[in-house]
């Protein structure tokens, strides 16, 4: 294929330039869209009658339309993926997404509704062509077997995540003290930083992200005509599989921007030498501790694999699902204090984003690059698709259990959510190495094994 894998490409710390293009790209991207989140809810269930009036929503209110907005955001990655595969190429789609969003951002610092719910809109469209292909074009800047390819993902994972501390402190800081509609409007600034930047840097892109369908290369459009082989039947089964960890994993772990973002506000002693710590911040926790935790996570993992450990991308998901599900008891423990006491601790906040941050580590830039070794070619942009709109549908659960919390109590879902994780990460754990052998050696460090689907013959595939 005439891509990535096979032309010399120009390197920077030991990766592709175009790495970093695509690390600022996502940076903005995420600065912009957690900017915008850390306010959200926020802003649905402040007051009218505030100084910084918000639109008086309940919390069941708020958190209900957050959980349809996250899970929309990432169900539209599968026609985002399905058009890039079909139509556009990853590159193009990531650029019109990049515009939309910039679109989006922008109309929501207009106070009308009619701009809140069509800003909601287009960033929700925008995200949907843009996650899913710049995540696997990522993985198209590395040959098939190239071990580079999951220290890349963590990289490009960090890059997400300083997006997102920024955003959570300088969005979330503006937009409950300046004004709401001053953060939304920030959020679109950083958008359109990430496009420009975006576009300066296509010079590094050009042999990943092409739209295979238009390449004049023989190999590839009998790549797209080509049915699927039974090895790459057995990988899509694998992928379905632990996309059930990844529903289960964003279920619980979006309650930051939801029911844990509201306790903070609402339960929470913010007072820390005299000055109230803004409820936004918290959010920038958890991209504070990947920054600082990312790199030395993914050396845990490859020290693991050097001494011969168990170190398989389904197996660190499986651990990644079980340590966030222990941060829910720290919370269990504040709802607890607070049962009691009328406030809880913000450390208890703290030492529940840091096990989320670690879970999240071992599950999420995992799953992107074990997507990109376990997906067919030409269906790779939809693959990803997919994978986003289970964090999706992650995302919708979270706010349905947000919204349980008003009937139930803090204290019942927090600790509900703990058991159900590290009970469901268990029982996956038991069938873990059935499904790595329908993966038929993908993970193979060394080189990609290639079945044929005529006999089944191992062949070298680099």
């Amino acid at each position: 294929m005439a891509n990535s894998a096979t032309i010399k490409q120009k390197e920077l710390f030991g990766h592709p330039v175009g790495l970093y293009v695509l690390f600022f790209t996502e940076m903005w991207e995420r600065f912009s869209y957690y900017g915008m989140r850390a306010i959200l809810v926020l802003y649905l269930v402040q007051t009218t009658s505030d100084t910084n009036p918000g639109l008086g929503w309940t919390n069941g209110e708020a958190l209900a339309l957050y959980g349809w907005y996250t899970m929309l955001v990432y169900v539209m990655s599968i026609p985002g993926g399905w058009i890039a595969d079909k139509f556009l190429g990853q590159k193009k789609s990531v650029l019109y997404g990049g515009i939309i969003l910039v679109a989006g951002h922008s109309i929501l610092a207009v106070e009308q509704m009619w701009a809140f719910y069509s800003g909601l809109a287009l960033i929700i469209a925008g995200v949907g062509m843009l996650k899913p292909n710049i995540s696997t074009m990522v993985g198209g800047l590395y040959k098939q077997g190239d071990i580079r390819r999951d220290k890349g993902f963590t990289i490009f994972y960090i890059g997400i995540n300083v997006g997102a501390f920024l955003s959570s402190l300088i969005v979330g800081y503006v937009g409950e003290v300046h004004g709401w509609h001053y953060g939304f409007g920030l959020a679109g600034i950083g958008m359109t930083l990430g496009l420009i930047q975006y576009v300066v840097g296509q010079k590094h892109l050009k042999h990943v992200g092409n739209f295979l369908g238009a390449s004049q290369n023989s190999d590839d459009k009998e790549l797209m005509k080509k049915p699927l082989t039974k090895i790459e039947k057995d990988r899509v089964i694998v992928l379905f599989i632990s996309f059930l960890l990844v529903i289960v994993f964003w279920g619980a772990f979006e309650q930051a921007g939801g029911l844990m973002n509201i306790y903070a506000k609402e339960n929470t002693n913010r007072m820390l030498m005299g000055w109230e710590v803004p409820a936004s911040w918290f959010q920038s926790l958890n991209a504070m501790f990947i920054i600082f935790l990312g790199t030395s996570v993914a050396l845990y993992w490859a020290n693991r694999k050097l001494k011969g450990k168990i170190s398989t991308s389904l197996f660190k998901m499986i651990v990644g699902l079980i340590i966030m599900g222990t941060g829910f008891f720290f919370m269990s423990a504040a709802a607890s204090e607070f049962n009691s006491t009328g406030s809880s601790a913000m450390y208890w906040l703290v030492l529940a984003y840091l096990f989320h941050t670690v879970g999240e580590l071992c599950i999420s830039p995992v799953a992107l690059s074990y997507i990109t070794k376990l997906a067919p070619v030409k269906y790779a942009s939809l693959m990803m698709g997919v994978y986003f709109a289970m964090t999706g549908f992650g995302n919708k659960l979270a706010g349905l259990l947000g919204e349980s919390a008003e009937g139930l109590g803090e204290l019942t879902v927090f600790t509900g959510i703990a058991v159900f994780c590290v009970v469901f990460g268990v029982l996956v754990m038991l069938f873990r190495k059935k499904l790595e052998t329908l993966t038929h050696g993908a993970e193979d460090n060394e080189r990609t094994m290639h079945e044929e689907a005529e006999g089944f013959e191992l062949a070298d595939n680099q």
